[in-house]
């Protein structure tokens, strides 16, 4: 049977107290966000009694971590920051294990200075995907080292954004230390969001043995604002990646709330991995018990 997490980020508290709140919501696993109120795990910070400190402290919740967060942009165009968000990215890759799980996730950015979510020329180019390739295989050597794993996630406006640029990575970067992030809604615009069925089966037929954990938001077309949309989840110091919630003619919102087949995504998704973790984002703590009561039901209607 499928497992529902959730995001840690959601809950704006300090360690215990942010365990604490998702397991009273019946959650029975957690992907790891290193932002906590009462503990500082930034860079240079995860020590081992830092990340034995959280590992036990979920553990002690019946909590379990499937996967850490470490999304930053990879192939950041300043290249000062660019080595520094690689940086980050590996000393989480070396800690991962001790704090409690090997998946280690990130997205693979975007060459535009003005945002990380939005495109630019570059991503597409040639010369753009073979950077971006070069840090892929730097990091998956890096986690096959250290016990863990990097598991990529595609987002339509990274270089990494397709289906097939998905499936080219992998083919170029066939190594152990690199896995798949599922997140079916990332691969969606407006050019084929009414092919949802489609794509869906394509993802699948291509890349299901790479996919290690699974993530549950919803996709629809945006109204007249085609701005970069951020929500209010109620913490001032939250960080973007959870705020963000779509840029031009995308919305990226809560499960339940678009247009995504669940019944097929959640199908596709047993065929091969019958016991794997979905976590749910792109909402407020207010909307956990609606999103997760949502996961539940589609789990049960499918029978996984």
């Amino acid at each position: 049977m499928m497992q529902a997490g959730i995001f840690t980020g959601y809950f704006p508290y300090g360690l215990e107290e942010t365990a604490k709140k998702i397991r009273s919501h019946g959650f029975n696993t957690a992907q790891l966000d290193l932002h906590f109120k009462d503990i500082d795990l930034s860079y240079g910070n995860l020590n081992a009694a830092n990340c034995k400190k959280v590992r036990d402290t979920f553990r002690a919740n019946d909590l379990p971590i499937c996967a850490v967060s470490a999304y930053t942009n990879i192939i950041h165009p300043d290249l000062d920051q660019r080595k520094a968000n690689v940086d980050r990215l590996k000393e989480i890759l070396r800690n991962a294990r001790a704090l409690g799980s090997r998946y280690v996730i990130s997205e693979t950015g975007t060459y535009n200075e003005e945002s990380e979510w939005m495109s630019h020329p570059k991503n597409k180019s040639e010369e753009g995907f073979e950077a971006c390739r070069k840090i892929i295989a730097e990091l998956s050597q890096e986690a096959y080292d250290h016990g863990s794993m990097f598991l990529l996630e595609t987002y339509v406006n990274n270089v990494v954004g397709s289906v097939e640029e998905t499936v080219k990575m992998f083919a170029q970067v066939d190594h152990p230390g690199l896995g798949l992030l599922m997140d079916p809604t990332n691969y969606f615009e407006d050019h084929n969001i009414d092919q949802m069925d489609q794509v869906l089966n394509q993802v699948f037929d291509t890349l299901s043995d790479k996919i290690k954990i699974a993530h549950a938001k919803d996709v629809a077309r945006a109204d007249d604002d085609k701005s970069e949309k951020h929500a209010d989840i109620g913490d001032d110091d939250a960080l973007a990646s959870h705020t963000f919630r779509g840029v031009g003619e995308i919305v990226l919102n809560a499960p339940g709330t678009g247009v995504l087949n669940y019944d097929l995504y959640l199908q596709r998704l047993a065929e091969k991995h019958p016991n794997i973790e979905m976590i749910i984002e792109h909402l407020d703590e207010a909307d956990v018990p609606r999103s997760k009561a949502f996961i539940d039901g589609k789990f049960v209607a499918n029978g996984v």
